[in-house]
């Protein structure tokens, strides 16, 4: 699935961070005057991810970030965890407090839950991969902000390359909207098939939303929001 960033797609990205307000986006320690005496900027980063061939690449780019404000106050980065080959990727918003003591995304409450909503439509935790738009905790499980999506996304778009899931499931409004481009709020988005970059791609609630309203009705829609994206991964092989 990988291909080559044509340099008109990177000056427009580069051109909307602008826009919401990102004025750099510093490398990882330790490479930033190496960049510098290259020539680099952050095109090179971006040209990296794009011809990563795999996770431990999109990994090293990444670093010991510090693109951008969250990393002042985190214990550990959350890049994702998972079997690289998974047919089914879930994507969450951003780590928690547990996520940051631990560095491993959804182990925390929610995370019991996510586990609990994997395998009830067959998979093993192992089976899938999990990860977050941004990898580091915002302050007080704060929505991220513009500026740290924008920074903290490429990374994620890179590793859904590097594993080519059949099928996308969005937890809640922050990454759904984040991968759909879109201002509509998860309510009106899950339960309906969309696209990322020709991959489907399913919205559903967050299992933190779930949890804060335990009702049946909701949890019949997440469970039928999941039964599709098995149903839909099945259809595929």
């Amino acid at each position: 699935m990988s291909r080559t960033v044509a340099r008109s797609e990177l000056v427009e990205w580069i051109r909307w961070l602008g826009e919401i307000g990102v004025r750099e986006m510093k490398l990882p320690a330790g490479t930033a005057g190496r960049e510098a005496e290259e020539g680099g900027d952050v095109t090179d980063d971006l040209a990296r991810l794009d011809n990563a061939d795999g996770l431990a690449t999109v990994r090293e780019v990444l670093g010991e970030c510090t693109r951008c404000k969250l990393h002042h106050q985190r214990k550990n980065i959350v890049f994702g965890v998972g079997s690289e080959n998974a047919d089914l990727m879930f994507i969450g918003e951003g780590p928690g407090a547990d996520e940051d003591d631990q560095g491993e995304p959804f182990v925390g409450r929610a995370g019991r839950k996510l586990t609990e909503m994997i395998k009830a439509i067959g998979y093993e935790r192992q089976d899938v991969y999990i990860a977050n738009i941004v990898k580091c905790r915002p302050p007080g499980n704060r929505d991220p902000q513009p500026d740290e999506v924008a920074t903290c996304s490429p990374f994620l778009f890179a590793q859904i390359r590097a594993i080519a899931p059949r099928v996308i499931v969005t937890l809640g409004s922050p990454a759904t909207k984040t991968l759909l481009d879109s201002r509509t709020g998860i309510t009106r988005l899950r339960g309906r098939w969309h696209d990322f970059q020709g991959i489907p791609l399913m919205p559903t609630f967050h299992p933190a939303y779930l949890l804060r309203r335990y009702t049946v009705e909701n949890r019949t829609l997440v469970y039928n929001d999941l039964k599709a994206a098995r149903a839909r991964i099945d259809a595929s092989e």
